[in-house]
């Protein structure tokens, strides 16, 4: 598949087959791919934890609070992506622009799992509602949790689902 083929087909999936399972080779290689994702001055400012079994029950019962994320007890992995400090030059930049470089690394590592996922034939769902405390105990974690990635096979027969964005004027423009 070429991006934009990935980039069609992505959806987020709230409909996945509990009974089955995520090959480890494609975990692997969707990890693997993470890891190539950019950063600032290259610091990985985060942790990645793939979470399957019981685990991966008990990091779903945290994202569900207030009846929401239902469908991630079906999910067989989650991926749990928590903060690492940033290295000293990331940090120094974020302080003098203001800027929250790890959130935006976290978002560019998010993208690269769930491509990678899609390239795989895997669904994927991130998710921001969820208790960071509760996961960290579930995975022993120090760093906050920002985001969890449901990972595995949809549902046969779970649609390709038309996707709805604002018309490209709203969002783009083009300076010389």
């Amino acid at each position: 598949m070429n991006f934009n083929e990935i980039a069609n087909m992505r959806q987020s999936c709230r409909n996945y087959d509990p009974n089955r399972e995520v090959e480890l080779e494609k975990i692997d290689r969707i990890i693997e791919s993470a890891l190539l994702a950019p950063s600032a001055c290259n610091g990985q400012p985060y942790f990645i934890t793939v979470c399957k079994g019981a685990s991966a029950k008990e990091v779903a019962k945290a994202t569900q609070g207030m009846g929401m994320n239902k469908f991630a007890t079906d999910a067989p992995v989650m991926i749990v992506i928590s903060e690492r400090p940033y290295v000293k030059s990331a940090a120094i930049g974020a302080k003098i622009k203001k800027n929250d470089y790890r959130s935006i690394d976290i978002g560019i590592l998010s993208a690269y799992i769930t491509a990678g996922a899609t390239a795989e034939g895997l669904g994927t769902c991130i998710l921001g509602w969820l208790d960071s405390d509760k996961i960290k105990t579930v995975c022993g974690l120090d760093g906050e949790v920002r985001l969890v990635i449901t990972l595995g096979y949809a549902k046969d027969g779970d649609p390709l689902r038309k996707k709805v964005r604002k018309n490209r004027e709203e969002i783009v423009g083009t300076v010389e």
